[in-house]
Formats: structure tokens, sequence, C-alpha cells
């Protein structure tokens, strides 16, 4: 099979002033706005032009942060029919943020891994310096091999950029890597003080206990991330305990459950008479932690204004503590401090939010002063005997409770495969919610695995079989568009699990002409990469 060339490039202000030679002068106006200089490049195709005419690609895909008419008019002009990618840029020196553009750019074009019978090249000449030695970076190692063109003066050629990061540099630094990971992941969560509550054993999770005791020492900001149901609270409150803060209160505030109005008295407080109903004074989450640690459960869920509110008061004084924090209650101006570490969570991609403007970068990386991926449980199935082990002792113990003469329920081996095997979209906190149900339901003191079947098949979408949608009955409640919904998330999450999370390629799976159509598809629905 012939070998597939991709070409990636940026969209330079030298391409668009050759664009501008070729227009008329109302348009050359509009497309030379704002370039330096604002004049048409005299006589000249501009180096993107120049490569694309030269040499053969499958493939282009061009990458802009320009608005307006002229990338349409850029597209139209170049040839090889492009695939154009609109990418916000605050700053084109910034390294940070250029690379997780350009990365977040590739990944979704190439994928990784990476396929053999694609030939990924990247232009070197069109967009900043700092572009430029990011497309090295990443060609020379995540994405590599890579072939780098550049061009100047009319001509093309392949350049040979002498280092082979891999080679040269890279095994020392694994070495050093590997020391390191090692040392956070020696330890599993009942070796670790404070983290007793969390079960399993698995690498995934002693990674992540390893790093959260790491953060539990120090009076640093930390960011949960992880599915919904993956436990962030209990990694939160364990933060807590393994803390010198561990004496001290620990506020928990779930900011999605909360209206804006309300979160912002909950976090900081109101003064009597501040709104309707404000009939007394009330202490708000800052003060009541107090030398102790603040949990913001679904802080993404934030809107611009509290995401100000709370840039504010992240920032710590010049000369105080690090965690000192300085507000004032609603309907009050007298300024107020407190002492508290934060610990927020969140199961969406803040970065792709800060990237959307949905999120604010300054607020993203106060809070993400260090962070801790907490794994789902179809990436520790191992753990999962031991986790549904745990809930159902907790199960028994409460029902015991309730019910004098109640017997204690145990899984059978066969429904503890089925439990292990089972996907779980919800996590932990499905695995619970049908270890009770099964608890409940069951006559006897065996639950078997048929008792689980019947249980996870309750769930939408979850269950090992799904009934017959074109058989179901109509009214009470029925919702076509809910149904197909349903039926269409079903397909799109199985795409881009089979695609190891590479859009284009499940986009190919589905039938899509083109991913940017799966892109919107996935937004729209609210469905997440499985690598993220």
């Amino acid at each position: 099979m012939p070998t597939r060339r991709i070409l990636v490039s940026w969209i330079g202000y030298a391409d668009f002033r050759a664009l501008a030679d070729t227009l008329p002068p109302d348009q050359a106006t509009e497309v030379l706005r704002g370039l330096n200089p604002p004049t048409p490049l005299t006589g000249q195709a501009g180096p993107l032009k120049t490569l694309i005419d030269r040499e053969r690609f499958d493939e282009v895909h061009l990458l802009t942060s320009h608005t307006g008419p002229r990338n349409r008019l850029y597209t139209e002009w170049v040839g090889g029919s492009p695939v154009l990618h609109r990418l916000t840029v605050k700053n084109p020196t910034d390294y940070v943020e250029v690379f997780r553009l350009m990365d977040g750019a590739l990944a979704g074009i190439v994928g990784l891994p990476r396929s053999p019978d694609e030939e990924l090249c990247l232009h070197l000449s069109p967009g900043t310096p700092t572009m430029t030695a990011v497309w090295v970076l990443l060609g020379k190692s995540k994405y590599q091999p890579a072939t780098f063109y550049q061009t100047h003066d009319g001509k093309a050629w392949v350049t040979t950029v002498p280092f082979d990061l891999m080679v040269d540099y890279v095994p020392t630094v694994l070495r050093d890597a590997d020391a390191r990971l090692q040392a956070l992941a020696a330890d599993g969560p009942q070796d670790v003080a404070g983290f007793e509550a969390v079960a399993g054993d698995g690498p995934a999770v002693r990674l992540a206990v390893g790093r959260a005791r790491r953060a539990a020492r120090r009076d640093v900001s930390v960011l949960l991330l992880g599915e919904s149901g993956t436990g962030k609270e209990l990694f939160a409150r364990a933060i807590h305990a393994a803390s010198p803060r561990r004496e001290r209160p620990f506020v928990a505030i779930n900011c999605a459950a909360v209206s804006r109005e309300l979160l912002e008295s909950e976090l900081f407080g109101h003064k009597k008479g501040a709104f309707t109903g404000a009939d007394r004074d009330r202490d708000g989450a800052f003060t009541v932690a107090d030398g102790g640690t603040l949990f913001l459960d679904e802080v993404g869920e934030c809107d611009p204004v509290m995401q100000a509110k709370l840039l504010r008061i992240l920032q710590p004084p010049a000369d105080g503590s690090p965690c000192l924090r300085a507000f004032s209650r609603v309907g009050d101006t007298r300024p107020l401090s407190s002492d508290v570490r934060v610990v927020a969570a969140t199961n969406r991609d803040l970065l792709g939010g800060v990237a959307a403007h949905q999120f604010r970068e300054d607020l993203y990386y106060r809070l993400a002063v260090l962070t801790v991926r907490l794994p789902p449980l179809r990436e520790r199935r191992g753990d999962i005997p031991a986790i549904a082990g745990r809930l159902l002792e907790r199960i028994n113990r409460e029902f015991a409770r309730q019910e004098p003469g109640y017997r204690p329920k145990r899984l059978s081996a066969s429904a503890l495969r089925f439990a292990t095997a089972h996907p779980w979209p919800g996590n932990v906190r499905q695995l619970q919610n049908t270890l009770t149900q099964a608890a409940v339901l069951t006559d006897g003191e065996v639950i078997e695995q048929q008792d689980i079947e019947d249980t996870v098949a309750e769930v939408p979408g979850a269950g090992a079989a799904s009934p017959d949608l074109l058989s179901l009955p109509l009214g009470n409640g029925f919702s076509l568009t809910r149904h197909l919904e349903e039926i269409q998330r079903h397909y799109l999450r199985r795409a881009m699990a089979e695609a190891d999370g590479v859009q284009r390629r499940a986009a190919v799976l589905l039938g899509y002409k083109n991913y940017q159509t799966l892109a919107a598809q996935l937004d729209r629905l609210n469905i997440e990469s499985p690598n993220q």
C-alpha cells in the first residue's frame, strides 16, 4: 500500500501577503489587515503555496490563528484541498500555549500510535520561531518520524535536523523519570496514612496516591481530574487527612449543585439583608474552612463571573502564606481573611475549555499547581474485586443497622467475574449503586451473576444487552429525540474507543467525510475522548 503523505503547516504572514497580490484591491486590503508589513508579496507564491506546488501530499492540514474571510480565500487559492484548523493563539511566542495547541492539533490529525502507512510532513517556514521550534520538538519525539520541509525564494526542500531526541537524550531522562515514578508508586493506599479508605492496589491507583501524598504535605492547590464517579471527593478527603491540616475543618462545596448567586454566598458568606431571604449574617466556606481544606467539586461548571471571583481570592498576598485568602461577604465591604488550602475537582477537559474561552487560563493554573488524575474502573480492573468487596461490606453494615436479622450478602465467583469484566461507565458510583440494588433485591445470601446483570441492565446504555429500540412502547414519557441521542452516544463512544481516541480514525469508522463533523457531534453530546 502506498504511503499517505500528510502535510501540516501554519499559515504565515508571507502566505497571506502572497495571496493579497492576486486579489482585487478591496479584498487585498481585508487580507492584509493587521499583518506586518501590511503590503502584498509581489510576484511570489509564498512559503506554503511554493511547497504545495512542488510536492505531492495526500492530505493538507493548515493551522491558523487568523479570523475573517482571509482564511477561506487562502484555502481556495493555495490548492491541495486543505483542511483548515482554526486555533486561538493569545501569544505566538509563548512555548507552553503554542505546544499545547500544536500537540492537540497533531493528535487529532494523525493520532497516536502513528499508522505505519502515513508520512507526517511538517513545514517549518511559516509561523513564529516558537512555532518552528515546537514543530521540531514534536516531530523528533512524540510524533516521530516526521519529514521537515523548508521553503525560500521559490524553492522547497527536505531539511535535516541533526539530532535524535529519542536516541541521544531520552534514555538518560527516562532512567531518572522511571526512578521518580517507581518512588511515587512504591506504596499502596493501605500503606499511606490518610489514604486507607482508597481500595485497590494496582499501578494506576498507586501512582495517583503517590502524587496526592506528595501534594498533601505542601500548601499547594491541587486539581483532581477524572470521570464522574472515580472517587474525587474520597481523594480530596485523603489529601486533607494526610496533610498537616488534618485537625482543622474539611469543607466540600459542589459548584454544579448551587446557582451562581447562592454559590457566592456559600463560598464567601453574606451579610444580613444582602438579598431576599438573608435574614442573618452567615459565614461562608472560606471562613468555616480556616486552617483546613476547601474542596471545590465540579469547579469546571462555574460561570465566568464566579471564575473571576475565584481567581481573585486564590491570588495570595505578595508577602503572605500561599494559602492566605482575602475576601468579603456578599453585601459587605469589610475585608476578611482565612488560611485555606483549595483542592478542586472536575470531570471536564479544562484545558480544552481554556482553548474554547470557556474557562479562564489564569484560574486553571491557580487551581492546577499540582494535578492528580484518577483512573476510571476500566483502567484498573484488577482492583474491582477489592473495591466491590469494600463497597459490599459497607452496604451490609448499613442494612444490618437498619434491619435486625439482616443476613449479609456476598458475591458469587461468577458475579465477581462479571463485575471485573464490565466497563462501568459510571465508575465506582455505578458499581456501588448496582451492588446496593442487588443486595436489596436478592433473597438469599449470595448475589449471583444474573442479579448483577439484571441491575446493570436498568442503567440506560450500560447494560450487557439493550432492549429492541424499534419495539419500545410509545407515550408515557417516550422521547424519540432522547432515544436517538442514546444510539448516537453508543456508537460515538464505541468508535472513539476502537480508534484509541483519534478523531480522524473514528470518523472513518462511522462513515463521516471528515473528522470535524465527528468533533461537532462529540461536543454536542458532551462525549469525552477515552484517552482524556
